[in-house]
């Protein structure tokens, strides 16, 4: 039986995803769709969303223990899978933050000098300086970053979002020019050109990371019953947000005019500037960096923690399993922090700052939807394997249901990875080939080191990590 208070009520986990999903970085990569970016976004929460918060609640109250994706693929496809599902989730967030810190860069070029967001070195260096001191900062332990990331999370990604589309809805009832058209006809994509669907591993990534928030679902009262409607409200709230927030910068700035990391700041400045206020955007930009620099100081240690879990089973090098006195493993958090600083770089390297945040947030994407392809079919699987075990919160009608959820999910990330491989032609300055060749071999090359590191294992490894926790408990 589960045991402990269920203290969480509905609207409270509700809340809980939001604040985990909602994320106004992503939002200019649905903009570029226009009208159609509703349809994207629909299509997504149905075959993708929705699937997550489903399967990924049912796994978290049957295996509630510390690892998440790594037990739950552990325990349905055996070692050397649930290592790679959680060596994903890891290395795509260490992948992800240069495309989040860029975006925080061009937000605080906004409050001095605009002309800085197009400034590649910038962009870069700041990566690297406020990484490394995220990093720092996580060396403390979660009791300074969870202080950060709550003060920014409110004033800095939720004010901004709802203010933008605040904004554009004023716009509209004033009569102003949009810069797309609303009708039956924008609203669906052109079905014959396969290109145009080569942007939805980034509508994709406005929707993820629901897993994280799915260990919650066995605090919930009644979880049967409350969680499907905790995720029903959050889905509405989190696909208003996107699909309103996509709208609110289509509406003002062209498509072929928007730049990814900057969307949002420059919807906002178009805004202010014909309302003539323009000196609100470098307040709106201030908050909007404010809740960038929390999100990354969260995300810094949080996906490591999940990494870190394979030290109790022996997967992770002795090396990598130093703790700090602050209980921080600092030469993890050191990898990630040389491996973000290389990938900087590409920003320097590719032809338009659109161009390197796209690039990047997509192998994000292809990693991520790997790893949840591993979830999709672990939740069937174990069905099977572990039918005895008891899930506080289990999708319904039995195993029928389970299959129609986890192949809706298995067959829409995978058409995702797969469109994601063309060069999208909405943004300008990509070679084919060298386009294909980064992905699919950065793909390759993350998905084999995870196996590398299994094949050299050694029970050395392993009885290091029970000395240390050992060491601990004195």
């Amino acid at each position: 039986m589960f045991q402990g208070k269920r203290s969480i009520n509905v609207f409270m986990l509700a809340m809980i995803n939001v604040a985990a999903l909602v994320n106004i970085a992503n939002i200019s990569v649905s903009a570029k769709y226009g009208f159609a970016s509703i349809f994207f976004i629909i299509v997504s929460s149905l075959a993708f969303f929705i699937p997550i918060a489903l399967i990924s609640a049912e796994l978290a109250t049957g295996w509630p223990q510390r690892g998440g994706v790594y037990i739950w693929v552990k325990e349905a496809l055996g070692d050397n899978f649930g290592f790679l599902a959680i060596w994903l989730q890891w290395i795509e967030n260490v992948i992800w933050y240069p495309t989040a810190l860029s975006f925080a860069a061009v937000s605080f070029a906004y409050i001095f000098d605009p002309t800085l967001a197009q400034n590649k070195t910038f962009i870069m260096s700041s990566i690297i300086i406020v990484f490394w001191l995220s990093t720092i900062v996580n060396f403390f332990g979660m009791t300074i970053s969870g202080w950060i990331s709550t003060i920014c999370a409110m004033f800095g990604t939720i004010l901004p979002g709802v203010l933008i589309i605040v904004l554009a809805g004023i716009w509209l009832f004033l009569g102003n020019p949009s810069q797309i058209v609303f009708s039956k006809k924008t609203f669906f994509p052109d079905f014959n050109s396969i290109s145009q669907f080569a942007l939805i591993s980034g509508v994709l990534m406005s929707l993820s990371g629901l897993e994280m928030s799915a260990v919650h679902a066995k605090e919930v009262k009644n979880p049967k019953k409350n969680y499907p409607i905790s995720i029903l409200i959050s889905a509405i709230i989190i696909i208003t947000i996107v699909s309103f927030g996509a709208l609110a910068i289509a509406i003002v700035v062209p498509s072929g005019n928007i730049e990814l990391p900057a969307g949002a700041i420059e919807a906002m400045a178009s805004f202010f500037r014909a309302y003539n206020l323009p000196k609100l955007t470098s307040v709106v930009a201030f908050f909007i960096t404010i809740g960038a620099l929390g999100m990354i100081s969260t995300w810094t240690i949080g996906p490591i923690k999940g990494m870190y879990a394979t030290a109790e089973h022996g997967d992770l090098p002795i090396i990598l399993q130093k703790l700090n006195k602050h209980q921080a493993p600092v030469n993890l958090l050191i990898l990630q922090a040389i491996i973000v600083t290389i990938l900087a770089f590409v920003f320097l390297l590719t032809p338009t700052i659109s161009s390197s945040y796209w690039i990047l947030l997509n192998l994000t994407a292809h990693l991520y939807q790997l790893m949840y392809i591993l979830m999709f079919i672990s939740a069937i699987v174990l069905r099977y394997k572990k039918p005895n075990i008891e899930r506080a919160y289990k999708i319904p009608f039995k195993n029928v249901g389970m299959w129609v959820v986890g192949s809706i999910g298995i067959i829409g990330t995978t058409f995702a990875l797969i469109v994601g491989y063309i060069p999208p032609t909405q943004i300008a300055g990509f070679n084919t080939l060298s386009y294909e060749i980064f992905l699919i071999g950065g793909t390759i090359l993350f998905c084999i080191i995870p196996f590398v590191i299994r094949y050299f294992r050694k029970p050395a490894w392993h009885k290091h990590h029970k000395k240390m926790s050992a060491e601990r408990k004195r």
